[in-house]
């Protein structure tokens, strides 16, 4: 799904993060966000908190880092931007995948599980933000 530049990109946001935890204690949670129709990352970014980090992946998938958030409130800020995508578009056709923050994980394994919940969370519409507890589902 992601391009090589992409991807390279995401590690090293990713590994940022993760100094910035080691060396300052700074919490993260890293996201990944999907949208039926392309959105405009100017526009989006207006809608995201001022502190978390937005990268586009292609016109549908965008990577938040909830900086500063732990795992409960990046689930809370997820459900305010899924409600600011849903009432701006009049529509529910967003998706937020949410990994729980772990220095020992590599980039890589990041990236992955969070393509693996988000293609868990698209298949029920009715639960549309989930983290890698979904995966523990269909083992």
């Amino acid at each position: 799904m992601i391009n090589e530049k992409i991807k390279q990109r995401l590690i090293i946001e990713i590994r940022k993060a993760y100094y910035g935890a080691q060396r300052y204690n700074v919490k993260s949670t890293f996201a990944l966000l999907y949208h039926e129709k392309e959105l405009l990352v100017d526009k989006l970014g207006k809608i995201v908190r001022m502190s978390d980090h937005l990268l586009k992946i292609d016109e549908n998938h965008y990577f938040i880092n909830f900086v500063h958030t732990n795992h409960t409130q990046a689930f809370k800020a997820a459900q305010n931007l899924l409600h600011a995508l849903d009432s701006h578009f009049n529509d529910n056709s967003s998706a937020i995948a949410i990994d729980t923050f772990d220095v020992k994980q590599p980039a890589n394994l990041v990236i992955n599980r969070l393509e693996q919940i988000l293609k868990e969370v698209k298949k029920n519409p009715y639960n549309r933000i989930d983290d890698e507890n979904i995966l523990n589902e269909i083992i």
